[in-house]
């Protein structure tokens, strides 16, 4: 059986109070998303959060004998926006982590760069 890899997951950013959700999107589309494509992540996001950031990124790793290009979105919510309560800002974070996860998948289907 495959397991499928996790491509959206709720992060800890000590330095940025508030919610991160990171998407490893090169994993599922082997690119960089578009900027019409992180308009459309907004367009899913913002009924649900009002108000967020996205940022999209390419990290680079390089070593010995290794290289590699990482291609990720983050989500990025203030603290303002954040509901008080614990738990509720646990099912926020799985909610945005479902849509996030959706969008990454549902642009990967429509155009995939083979690495």
């Amino acid at each position: 059986m495959q397991v499928e890899p996790d491509i959206a997951f709720c992060a800890v950013d000590d330095a940025r109070p508030g919610l991160v959700v990171r998407v490893n999107f090169g994993i599922v589309a082997g690119r960089e998303a578009t900027p019409a494509e992180i308009d459309e992540l907004a367009r899913l996001l913002r009924p649900e959060v009002g108000e967020v950031s996205i940022v999209a990124e390419t990290r680079h790793a390089i070593g010995r004998g290794v290289e590699a290009a990482v291609h990720q979105v983050r989500v990025e919510l203030d603290e303002e926006v954040m509901p008080a309560d614990d738990e509720a800002r646990s099912e926020l974070c799985s909610r945005i982590v479902e849509r996030a996860d959706f969008w990454a998948r549902l642009c990967a289907a429509e155009r995939h760069a083979d690495v």
